[in-house]
């Protein structure tokens, strides 16, 4: 099995409506997200997908959240905007957006608030 994984960041403000604590106030974070597209063939280049055209749809996804509040923005003003369902939102929008063996390629995404945590989306069981 070939993995591509591609990163993108964003700076965005978020509150957590239902939680009691620190994050239940606006604060901010430098997220990265990462998407991974797996498959077991290659194209006679050699590769398995481009990383310029996962890099593209992924960028604009994150440009849309950028030097915002995510609380304001569909899908989080209903949403709780949490670092989980962030990755679910980018999943599914990569899903929608990537044509054709790409899209049924997406196998998870990973959404970092910090250096050292992160939550991941994935529709397979993952073993990591």
């Amino acid at each position: 099995m070939f993995v591509v994984t591609v990163q993108a960041h964003y700076d965005s403000a978020h509150f957590l409506r239902n939680y009691k604590g620190k994050c239940e106030r606006l604060h901010g974070h430098r997220y990265v997200v990462e998407v991974a597209l797996a498959t077991e063939e290659l194209d006679t280049a050699g590769i398995a997908f481009d990383f310029v055209d996962v890099k593209k749809h992924l960028r604009e996804l994150a440009d849309y959240l950028d030097h915002n509040n995510l609380n304001d923005l569909p899908p989080f003003e209903t949403v709780e905007p949490s670092a989980e369902n962030q990755a679910k939102y980018f999943y599914d929008e990569m899903k929608r957006r990537l044509p054709g063996r790409m899209a049924d390629a997406v196998l998870y995404v990973k959404v970092w608030e910090t250096p050292t945590q992160w939550a991941m989306y994935s529709e397979r069981t993952l073993f990591i």
